[in-house]
């Protein structure tokens, strides 16, 4: 059974890899284009609250989101940033993701990259842009504080009123 994460691409003989590789892989490049539109397409016909995403400029490969914090939690009424990277191999491989806006969290590091299993060793070819984007708005208010990237932001977590004041004063949209 062929893995979902294995590229098709991939597994073709040598003689049509090195074909695909001297006409600079256009083909493949093409087939990740199409499938990024039809996510956007998705996604602006999506009800889900508080996630938005689209290419920036002309580049399809490269996408600015923004994630609202989720009513009823510490993060509601915050409005976050990310950049999307998509490489050249996806939906097979993850595109990199990381906040653009400051992020007080346990599970995003002072340069913004998030620590979220599903943009590292439990990625799927299945997983798409609304999905990513759902994912981190949850993670906002669910952190994983066995695994944090801030420490300070996961010992603060156990007091929401403490965690809700600095996060607050320290925002900046």
């Amino acid at each position: 059974m062929a893995s979902q994460n294995m590229d098709p691409a991939a597994a073709a003989t040598s003689g049509s890899a090195l074909k695909a590789s001297e006409s600079g892989g256009s083909s493949a490049r093409g087939s990740v284009s199409k499938r990024l539109q039809q996510e956007l397409m998705t996604l602006m016909m999506s009800s889900d609250k508080g996630i938005s995403a689209f290419p920036e400029s002309d580049n399809l490969f490269k996408w600015v989101g923004t994630i609202d914090g989720a009513q009823g939690t510490v993060y509601e009424g915050l409005r976050y940033r990310l950049s999307l990277d998509f490489p050249a191999g996806y939906p097979y491989q993850a595109p990199a993701v990381r906040f653009v806006t400051p992020c007080f969290h346990p599970n995003v590091d002072d340069q913004g990259f998030i620590c979220l299993d599903i943009l590292k060793d439990k990625w799927s070819a299945l997983l798409d842009v609304r999905c990513i984007l759902l994912s981190i708005q949850s993670l906002l208010a669910e952190p994983n504080n066995e695994s944090p990237l801030n420490t300070t932001a996961a010992e603060l977590w156990t007091n929401q009123d403490a965690y809700r004041t600095h996060l607050h004063a320290t925002f900046k949209n």
